[in-house]
């Protein structure tokens, strides 16, 4: 009732305000803030998008929640996440931030450069068809992590503001061959003119850019190998234009930088360990065993990925604990050099398309069948090894690690889980769709004994968008709107 009358006396405060001048031009510029701009330029809005990917919810790379669905991490004193309580809110997490902050100012770059609005000069913004082309990888790149979480999201109906409130659910699969649609398109749109201004990941190097499209496109393609698995089907097509069109080499990453001089900008482990001054999280003992499973006993990266103890020794605490348990100098917590200020987001990484190339060819999508898969493989563990400063060409022969065609897609998922350590979202989709490492919720489960296959959608989307997430329900086959309902490409 309150507010109700708050929002009465405002209604009749601007009609007396208006009712009692002529016009408000009558009184020019009085009014009007001079340091406050009316439209942004794009360079500003693409520079606020890239870095919301990173903070928004925690991030699309290193996020919290993600790092403890893919048991890369594990809960200490706050047990929140891993029980996957299907009524928590980190199991119908919002993505509504994810519109609203990132792909609404993307979305606005491409309609002002489409509009050839002065926001979008050439002069101060790099050229317009870079500007479109990065506009639409992001796009791209962002609507990919969010349908890989929730399912049918809105797409092609939503970034219309007030024009359409309620946007219809589109079914991933659609919203999967758009966005490698967008992707091809995108990259070959690209010009020789500068980049964009606002570039704070890349700098403007388009040759990044383009190997961002083609790289996502090549792990898209691997998403959908259980529903497109034919050799020269849809995925295997895709997978080997996304070859041709030039991923990562094997020594390259793309990555987001933060920066150690601005508080505003620190990689969030530091402002989570350091700032916070937290040890809510410690090393999961789930990859710690996982890395330890081999002739040596070890792996060159396990002192980098958790902090050992007095002991020397990296100590993982056993995911899904039942009771709280303190962290500091009995497990340990996330390795010093990624939870600097400074310490970067790896988006994709080279070691990543080495696995996915070993697993296309095994799958025989582009030549040279387990020879290649071998070859691939093993650069994968070596760029992955080089990657975090510990190259040790040997370790690929270790027992256990070297390469063996009867368990090939089990190590090539493995080793793909290890290298892609802290990137917890992408983990979990990788372990939905192959099953390895055969991840099993903890002891404080609420889900029985199974780990959960999305993220419920947003609680408020049931009343706000009800018809379009009823409809979204049903056209997926679910019942309802449950953690453990799969995804279009998660089969079986």
């Amino acid at each position: 009732m309150k507010n109700i009358r708050k929002y009465i006396f405002l209604a009749v405060g601007v009609t007396i305000l208006a009712s009692g001048c002529k016009k408000l031009e009558d009184f020019g510029d009085t009014n009007v803030d001079q340091t406050r701009v009316d439209k942004a330029a794009t360079k500003a809005l693409l520079t606020y998008a890239m870095q919301r990917t990173q903070v928004t919810n925690g991030g699309l790379v290193l996020n919290s929640d993600g790092a403890i669905y893919a048991q890369y991490l594990s809960e200490g004193p706050y047990l929140t996440v891993s029980p996957f309580n299907s009524t928590g809110a980190s199991l119908n997490r919002t993505y509504w931030n994810h519109y609203s902050e990132i792909l609404k100012n993307l979305n606005q770059v491409i309609l002002f450069n489409n509009a050839d609005a002065p926001e979008a000069s050439p002069a101060s913004n790099g050229s317009k068809s870079n500007q479109l082309a990065v506009a639409r990888i992001m796009k791209a790149y962002v609507f990919w992590k969010m349908t890989d979480m929730w399912g049918d999201l809105p797409y092609e109906e939503a970034l219309q503001g007030s024009e359409n409130i309620t946007p219809a659910f589109q079914k991933q699969e659609l919203i999967y061959k758009d966005l490698l649609k967008e992707l091809t398109e995108a990259a070959a749109q690209i010009d020789g003119g500068a980049g964009p201004t606002g570039d704070i990941m890349f700098g403007g190097d388009m040759n990044e850019w383009k190997k961002f499209a083609a790289t996502q496109r090549l792990l898209m393609s691997l998403r959908m190998s259980k529903v497109y698995p034919a050799v020269g089907g849809f995925a295997a097509t895709e997978f080997s234009s996304a070859v041709a069109a030039g991923p990562l080499a094997p020594s390259e990453t793309l990555q987001y930088s933060f920066l150690g001089g601005d508080a505003n900008n620190y990689n969030p482990w530091y402002n989570n360990y350091s700032v916070s001054n937290r040890n809510d999280f410690a090393i999961s003992k789930t990859i710690v065993d996982i890395m330890k499973a081999n002739g040596t006993g070890t792996d060159p990266r396990l002192p980098v990925y958790g902090e050992p103890l007095a002991s020397g020794q990296v100590v993982g605490l056993t995911f899904g604990i039942l009771l709280q348990t303190n962290i500091p100098n009995l497990y340990s917590v996330i390795g010093e050099s990624l939870r600097e200020a400074g310490s970067p987001a790896y988006i994709f990484t080279g070691a990543q398309v080495q696995f996915a190339m070993a697993e296309g060819a095994k799958r025989g999508w582009i030549g040279g069948g387990e020879a290649a898969a071998k070859t691939f493989y093993d650069a994968g563990i070596d760029a992955s090894l080089a990657q975090y400063g510990v190259a040790d060409p040997t370790f690929k022969s270790a027992t256990g690690i070297v390469y063996n065609p009867a368990t090939g897609y089990q190590q090539i998922a493995t080793q793909r889980y290890v290298a892609t350590y802290l990137d917890g979202w992408e983990a979990w989709a990788e372990f939905r769709r192959t099953g390895y490492p055969a991840l099993v919720p903890g002891a404080n489960s609420q889900n029985g004994t199974v780990v959960p296959r999305r993220v419920g959608y947003p609680v408020a989307d049931a009343t706000t968008n009800k018809a379009n997430y009823e409809a979204a329900i049903a056209q997926q086959g679910w019942t309802n709107n449950g953690i453990n309902n799969r995804v279009w490409w998660d089969k079986p």
